[in-house]
């Protein structure tokens, strides 16, 4: 799945110090460094979301909710769907198809909206 862009430098930061090595190291990793384990993920997002200063009652889903959201500008609902991995409504999906690159321009817009909240110059 495509993502923007301006995100690749936070992404590669992430992955460099905090994820496990090689092309099988997990994104995520435990307090321990092993694979993170639900009895614990909660603790591990409240450090998160207090290190980022993020409203306490955010809760880990509400970052898909909202990603998903912003990714709805200019997007069809069958491109949504197949983003956001979800299966129905069937009818929706036999008659809406994917357009060949439009993963790429949902992410490229998302890109611009983190870039001018960033502060960044594009318009």
């Amino acid at each position: 799945m495509a993502f923007p862009t301006a995100l690749l430098p936070d992404v590669k930061r992430h992955l460099d110090g905090f994820a496990g090595a090689g092309r099988d190291g997990h994104v995520f990793l435990g307090p321990q460094g092993g694979r993170l384990r639900r009895s614990n993920f909660r603790d591990d997002w409240i450090k998160a979301r207090t290190t980022a200063k993020v409203a306490t009652d955010v809760h880990f889903h509400d970052l898909r909710h909202t990603g998903n959201a912003l990714a709805a500008s200019g997007a069809s609902l069958g491109e949504l769907m197949t983003r956001m991995g979800h299966s129905t409504p069937r009818a929706a999906l036999i008659y809406q198809h994917v357009v060949s690159g439009r993963d790429r321009e949902i992410a490229d817009r998302l890109g611009l909206m983190i870039r001018k909240t960033r502060g960044g110059t594009d318009t």
